[in-house]
């Protein structure tokens, strides 16, 4: 530790009061059944929080979700489909973070459900004639007792940014405990919550998803050029150049 480690860590005044973030806890616990997942979706929450974000926690398990890759699956044979209601919550976000159990070394079943509602919409453009999803920034949170916090982010993350999210550095976090049976996160005696690498990751992850999300909202976006489907259909080749063409 340095010798100035006494010395406050400064404030900051950037105001973030008119952001949106929305975790999507992919336990397969349904409510209120205690999620160690939420444990750690608290802990980014309060941070949110602190800063006047507007936050909202989901757990996907308490819907009656419709497998399917299609935005509203009651028009593809499915009597029932609550995703379309979270996915204009998905849509109104700023900040999207996605967590996620370990099961088997993998992400939860719930949590790949959920990843397939999102490409559902991903075909969709915005105003400026990208993707939708493009302007909005994503992360995901990891729990278990068992290997695969990586492998799990590596999976998440790769959907998120394939989708159109932008993914800001450092962008997971998670909490395992020793491989095999025994404590998780929030049981008693666990040391999931006392921490220190999981919750540096988990605040250096949240403030840099607040940090790109406030610069991506100032900035009105990406820039809408050279990435435009809409332009794309329309002839717009924005400087590729096709050999055969030569």
């Amino acid at each position: 530790m340095s010798d100035n480690h006494e010395e406050p860590c400064g404030s900051i005044d950037t105001d973030y009061s008119d952001l949106r973030a929305l975790f999507l806890n992919c336990t397969l616990k349904k409510s209120p059944s205690l999620s160690h997942t939420r444990g750690l979706i608290d802990r980014s929450k309060g941070i949110l929080e602190a800063h006047q974000v507007t936050v909202e926690v989901l757990r996907p398990v308490d819907y009656d979700i419709a497998p399917g890759v299609y935005p509203d699956m009651t028009e593809h044979g499915w009597d029932e489909d609550d995703w379309p209601e979270i996915q204009k919550k998905v849509m109104a976000a700023d900040i999207l973070v996605i967590g996620t159990p370990i099961w088997l070394g993998d992400k939860s079943s719930v949590c790949t459900g959920v990843v397939e509602r999102l490409y559902g919409y991903s075909a969709k453009l915005n105003e400026a004639g990208q993707y939708a999803y493009y302007g909005r920034v994503g992360g995901c949170l990891v729990s278990g007792n068992e290997d695969g916090i990586k492998h799990c982010a590596m999976n998440i993350l790769y959907s998120l940014q394939h989708l159109g999210y932008v993914i800001p550095p450092q962008a997971d976090a998670g909490w395992i405990g020793e491989a095999g049976p025994g404590p998780s996160y929030r049981d008693e005696g666990s040391g999931g919550p006392e921490n220190d690498f999981t919750n540096r990751n988990l605040t250096f992850m949240t403030w840099n998803l607040m940090h790109l999300a406030r610069m991506l909202k100032d900035a009105g976006g990406l820039p809408a050029h050279g990435n435009q489907r809409s332009q794309w259909d329309a002839g717009c080749r924005f400087d590729f150049e096709n050999p055969e063409y030569r």
